[in-house]
């Protein structure tokens, strides 16, 4: 069985000592140039306001296509070679660079329909501050779930409409990066 692996909490407090940062490890179960990408907190200064959520990879995706404000990306079979060679090599478990999560902002408005009308239905709408690229390759190449970073007024909301299943929560473990950046699994 695949891991996620991410920290507990996402309190400054409980931040690794010794200059270390947490890692989230997040398994691509159809991807066979690698079968999981490394994934680090977008904001890691002490007192963020910032926290991660563990969201179902088609619950998210589903909300961001609903966004018709910002810039919504094509469905990855779409892309040209180029885009895609680049972001393989971008997420590649082997780089020393760990790239950062993405990062998002939800909202909701009526969902379409006669509930929707009467205002007793509502659907998510999500869209991407950075990393759009990396959820959408993610979810192509296998991944069920994976971490976001959002502000900690929307972290409901988002696991409300996004949230992944008790099952995805409950395979975590905790990791953090060594000097050499390779992730060293805590006890």
């Amino acid at each position: 069985m695949s891991t996620l692996m991410e920290l507990p909490t996402t309190s400054p407090a409980s931040s690794p000592s010794s200059g270390s940062e947490p890692v989230w490890i997040v398994p691509l179960h159809d991807h066979p140039p690698y079968g999981h990408v490394r994934l680090k907190r977008v904001f890691t200064t002490d007192g963020t306001r910032h926290q991660v959520v563990l969201v179902d990879a088609r619950k998210l995706i589903a909300c961001a296509d609903r966004d018709d404000t910002d810039y919504v990306l094509r469905p990855v079979q779409e892309w040209h070679g180029g885009k895609l060679r680049g972001i393989r090599e971008f997420l590649d478990p082997s780089s020393t660079r760990i790239p950062q999560m993405p990062y998002v902002t939800i909202t909701t408005r009526r969902a379409p329909g006669l509930l929707g009308v009467l205002r007793l239905e509502h659907e998510g709408v999500v869209a991407f501050r950075n990393g759009q690229h990396r959820a959408r390759y993610m979810m192509a190449a296998g991944a069920v779930w994976f971490p976001v970073e959002v502000h900690e007024r929307e972290a409901a909301l988002l696991r409300q409409y996004c949230g992944a299943s008790d099952d995805a929560r409950t395979a975590l473990r905790p990791t953090s990066t060594e000097a050499s950046g390779a992730p060293r699994a805590r006890p």
